[in-house]
Order: C-alpha cells, then structure tokens, then sequence
C-alpha cells in the first residue's frame, strides 16, 4: 500500500458511512456552494478560451500541422496528464511509478487548464465519497449544465483553497512539489509557459518552411489556436463530460450506490474515462474497461509502461480476480 494511501481510501469510507443507494430525481447544488457566487478567477479564464477557440473557424488560423499538434496534444496533455495521471494515478492510486515520471505526468495534467494536481484530486475524491448526493461537487442530477461545468465557475467553501480541502490529499501534500505548487498557485503559470513554448515552436516551423516572417507569424498563430486552445477545450469538455454525460447516459454493469453510467461515446473521446459505471465500482482499478469490448486505451498505456517496467503494483478489476 503507497504511503499515505490509508488517509484517502474515500471508496471505503463511501461505503462505510456514506449513503446507501442511488438518488433519484433531482437535488440541489452543494451547501458548500450556496449562496452562489462567481469564481471570477476561473470564469474568466474558461469564458475567454472559449472566445479564442472560435478563432479555429477562421481560415487564416487554419493549417494541418496545428490540428495535427491539436491531436497528439489530446493524447499527451489529455490522455497521459488527466486520464492517466490525475485521475488513475494521484487521485486512486491503481499503480505506481518513480516520483520522475509520477511528476512529468502531473506537469502535462497542468497544461489542460484543470487546476493544481491536489485541488483537482480533493474534488474528485469529494464526488467518490458522495457521488449523486447533495454533498457532491458536480452531480447532474443538480442540473445537467451544473454537472458539466457550472460547478467549476462557482466558489466553493470545500475546495477554494489548500485549507479547505488538504484532508483529501494529506498524502500529496507531503511531496514538497505538490506543496509548492499550492503555496505558489504555479499550475496557471505551467499553461501558460506550455501555451508560450507550442507556440513558438510553430513559429520556428513556420519559419523553417516559409523563410518569411508572415509565414512564421501565420503558423505560430495556427499552433495556438489549434494546438493550444482548441485542445485545451476539447479535453475540459472530455473530462466534464464523464461528470455529466456518463452519470445521465449509458448502461450499468453493476449496482452502485450512485447514478454512474458507462458510455461509449465518452468512453472514446476521452480514452476510456467513460466506462464511469465500471469505475465507481472498482475505484483503485487501473483499468476502466472491464468487458472486453470495453476499449480503454488508458488502460492499454499503463499496461506498456507496466511492461518496460515504469509502472509498478498495477491494480486490475476484481472482476478479473473473481
């Protein structure tokens, strides 16, 4: 067991004392989040990448490598920072690897624009406790469009800061990087700097194509809008999805005492995070998909890094042990 893991075994203490079957009709939003007020800092943020993804129907904006960059970057920010590292990783453990590789994967989570890696853990690990419940941060069942990304632009008293919410994340908290990067509220500066660093490699492939300074500017500007911008909101809606989407729509491979559903169609835009049924079931599983139509390309990546060796005490469903 990693260290620290038995402060945040929020699946037992769910079923321990949490409630005992799924909700049914609707509730309200969480008493942490009423009365409501906007969390401008983040509103901000997400209204204006919103505004600047337009830009993609602009045809200047437009070449293949920034749709191409946009791609790899859904797999690489999206997949190996959120699915794998965020979630699978530092949210429930169900593997472990060399603090290295642990720490790459929590830098390329930063770069999706979804907060520091231990905020983004307590909240998550808040939903597990009380999953379609009051208590829950983003449950649909308190409005579609307050479970898909509502929540996000109101302040919250159980998450506006590290104060609030480190006895989720007590066993991040004790690496200095994770501290830091709370004390510091850096995972901002991390997009940016990566928004900076895509860019300007545009503009170097601009240039070194074009030999014009138009040429340059025009594939930079491409870079951005497609390969930052527009990814960065494809994988915010893959990752708000699973909160909405997967708890409204889909098929139930087991009775949990929640409204969680598994959904193929989220399940393929964000790399098998839309088995969500199947998760909420066996949360420390590594491994989403339990079926074996159930592809999970998450899954398959952590089984490559078990194989040359990077990922260590893998956990796999117990319906596979059963």
């Amino acid at each position: 067991m990693a260290a620290g893991l038995e402060d945040v075994r929020i699946e037992e203490a769910a079923a321990a004392e949490g409630p005992s079957a799924p909700r049914v009709g609707g509730i309200d939003i969480p008493e942490a989040s009423q009365p409501v007020h906007v969390e401008w800092l983040y509103a901000t943020a997400l209204v204006t990448v919103h505004l600047l993804a337009l830009l993609a129907f602009v045809p200047w904006f437009f070449s293949w490598t920034g749709v191409v960059a946009g791609i790899l970057g859904h797999f690489v920010f999206g997949m190996l920072g959120i699915n794998i590292g965020y979630h699978r990783l530092l949210t429930h453990q169900g593997f472990t690897c060399p603090k290295w590789l642990e720490h790459t994967l929590a830098i390329l989570g930063m770069c999706t624009l979804q907060d520091s890696p231990a905020r983004w853990v307590a909240i998550h690990r808040i939903h597990h406790k009380d999953s379609d419940h009051q208590p829950d941060p983003h449950s649909p069942l308190a409005g579609f469009f307050w479970g898909h990304m509502g929540w996000v632009l109101v302040r919250s008293r159980d998450h506006r800061n590290v104060h609030c919410f480190e006895r989720y994340v007590r066993d991040l908290l004790r690496d200095p990087f994770y501290l830091e990067l709370e004390r510091r509220h850096s995972w901002f500066l991390v997009y940016v700097l990566h928004a900076i660093v895509l860019t300007a490699i545009g503009f170097a492939i601009g240039w070194a194509t074009t030999r014009t300074t138009a040429g340059a500017t025009q594939m930079a500007a491409s870079m951005f809008v497609w390969g930052v911008v527009v990814r960065t909101v494809l994988v915010l809606h893959g990752t708000w999805a699973v909160n909405s989407v997967a708890h409204v729509w889909g098929y139930r491979n087991y009775e949990t005492t929640d409204n969680s559903r598994n959904n193929w169609l989220v399940a393929l835009f964000s790399h098998g995070e839309g088995w969500h049924n199947n998760h909420h079931a066996d949360q420390r599983a590594a491994a989403h998909g339990h079926r074996w139509w159930e592809f999970d390309m998450a899954w398959w990546v952590i089984r490559g890094m078990e194989t040359v060796g990077l990922a260590k005490n893998v956990v796999r469903p117990r319906a596979w042990r059963d």
